[in-house]
């Protein structure tokens, strides 16, 4: 049997970092000491859960973290056949959300950027996935009935988060987080990255 032409794909990257256990002990004390200063958070699409308001990119916490993912952005731009001599890639900003048990993200996207990422420093079992939406309008008004999804008819894909796991995708596609059933917190780092053109 052919195979078909994926004329307009949407690219969802997922990988494990390196290291990662190194890192999560040090995002995770930093984002503690975060939440301890700001009990409150802010509301945006966290159903229960505590959302920070943005890092301080600044700080030295961070920017190590950010040295550790910039060469897997970097492969995202490779992938992608970008052109990166005439381009700037700028992580605008950077938070993390809290979800404890019966916590959620509505369906939402992230205006204003070009790709978004989702990092997990803590990840228990069933502690909810991101859900992601078929972007395209025509498939949601219209559309034959499946004996079960695949790559080619799913109008709905999840990844289960893993700690460690690092997952990049457009800011255009929706996306949502499935409740957590665990009784234990789901901790991830969220961040939104810019491709502009340089100026001289």
């Amino acid at each position: 049997m052919t195979k078909p032409n994926l004329f307009f794909p949407t690219p969802v990257w997922a990988l494990q970092l390196e290291n990662y256990k190194t890192i999560n002990e040090e995002m995770f004390s930093y984002i503690k000491n975060i939440q301890n200063q700001d009990q409150d958070g802010i509301q945006k699409s966290n159903v229960k859960g505590w959302h920070s308001k943005d890092f301080d990119l600044d700080e030295d916490v961070p920017k190590k973290f950010i040295n550790h993912i910039s060469p897997i952005i970097k492969n995202v731009f490779f992938d992608m056949n970008w052109e990166d001599q005439k381009q700037t890639v700028k992580i605008n900003n950077m938070w993390t959300i809290i979800n404890t048990g019966g916590a959620g993200n509505l369906r939402h996207q992230h205006g204003n950027s070009t790709l978004s990422g989702a990092y997990y420093v803590r990840a228990p079992k069933n502690s909810g996935e991101i859900v992601f939406y078929d972007p395209r309008p025509a498939p949601v008004f219209s559309h034959p009935n499946v004996k079960g999804p695949n790559l080619l008819n799913a109008q709905v894909n999840g990844i289960s988060p893993k700690e460690g796991a690092l997952v990049l995708f457009p800011s255009f596609l929706d996306h949502s987080v499935n409740e957590n059933l665990s009784d234990d917190e789901r901790i991830v780092i969220s961040f939104n990255i810019k491709v502009g053109m340089k100026t001289s």
